[in-house]
């Protein structure tokens, strides 16, 4: 049985022919190579022995002095964005810093909730001071994301992927929102109904679009 794997995510297919769409991110079937099995030898470079003996390449050689070497191309520095970028996707830096607005978020929107059922200005309070860690934690988030996107993913931007950003969009401005809601008109909560309705309706909307980011971020992570 072939085993094909999708470029973009790295999920594993097994079957005569590689799947139309990738069940995991899903790119299309033109992002599937056949996939070889750790062990196995890749075919020889039928053109290496020929390269070696290309009349041009030894002129070349023989043209330059043997005792200077040429020269070696220059790595990235430890700190430039290439070498640092680098290493947040090798240590997985993204899924370690979505986890503080994504733990976060449930608990502030059960408090804010409490708060509106039983009158507890104290929960109200601490929901607020709760969404404002999530909007310092969140260009973090963002950022890391981003980056993993890019150079994990190559900036697929299949449906998977389309459906991931728009929520982490929305998580952000939700969150925004619901802080400046509380430092400009924290009394619309507590008096108003319909404030009080519509308040509500933006956490419910937070926590949705938090938990369809963090399905999807899962799903790509397990590959299932």
């Amino acid at each position: 049985m072939k085993k094909w794997q999708c470029t973009v995510c790295g999920y594993i297919h097994e079957g005569e022919e590689p799947p139309e769409i990738c069940p995991v991110c899903g790119a299309d079937k033109s992002k599937f190579i056949e996939f070889v099995e750790t062990g196995e030898k890749p075919a020889e470079d039928t053109n290496k022995e020929t390269k070696s003996q290309d009349p041009s390449d030894q002129t070349s050689k023989s043209s330059h002095d043997p005792n200077v070497q040429p020269p070696k191309p220059s790595a990235p520095g430890f700190f430039s964005y290439e070498n640092l970028t680098n290493l947040m996707v090798k240590h997985h830096l993204h899924p370690i810093t979505v986890h503080f607005p994504n733990g976060i978020i449930p608990m502030a929107v059960a408090f804010i909730f409490l708060a509106a059922i039983f009158q507890l200005a104290d929960l109200s309070q601490a929901s607020f001071y709760s969404m404002i860690f999530v909007v310092l934690t969140l260009p973090a988030a963002l950022f890391t994301g981003y980056i993993g996107w890019q150079k994990k993913y190559q900036g697929a931007m299949t449906r998977i992927f389309k459906i991931k950003i728009i929520s982490a969009l929305v998580v952000t401005v939700v969150a925004v929102i619901v802080v400046l809601w509380h430092l400009i008109a924290p009394e619309s909560f507590q008096n108003s109904a319909g404030g009080r309705t519509l308040f509500l309706l933006l956490h419910l909307i937070l926590l949705a679009a938090t938990g369809i980011a963090g399905f999807i971020g899962g799903k790509l992570v397990f590959k299932d």
